[in-house]
């Protein structure tokens, strides 16, 4: 399958995932996250999402409870996308925006000391 194809299916579960978190979603902790990335399977059985979250509950516990709500999410991508077989999503907790903002306050810490 090309890449293009797996790219354009991913893009389409985050938008779907976004929506779904925006209108449709009734925990409080499911409107504190944000899609920030999506990674297909070559058969397309399997998705990564990942996301971030202004929770204050612990990097473990929001994925926990966000995977736990899969089921939910893949039964309304399925509803909105017209594919043969609807990938199995698994949650992971995208540390990059914290490690840029890391990398971030160190560089200026090192422009100020100059």
């Amino acid at each position: 399958m090309a890449s293009h194809k797996l790219d354009r299916i991913a893009s389409d579960i985050m938008r779907i995932l976004n929506e779904i978190i925006l209108n449709e979603a009734n925990d409080s902790l499911l409107h504190s996250i944000t899609i920030t990335g999506c990674k297909v399977s070559k058969d397309l059985s399997y998705a990564k999402v990942y996301f971030t979250s202004l929770s204050s509950l612990t990097k473990e516990q929001i994925t926990k409870e966000v995977n736990e709500a899969s089921g939910f999410f893949r039964t309304e991508i399925a509803n909105n996308l017209n594919l043969r077989h609807t990938p199995k999503l698994n949650f992971v907790y995208d540390d990059s925006i914290e490690y840029g903002n890391r990398i971030e306050n160190i560089i200026k810490e090192i422009h100020e000391d100059e």
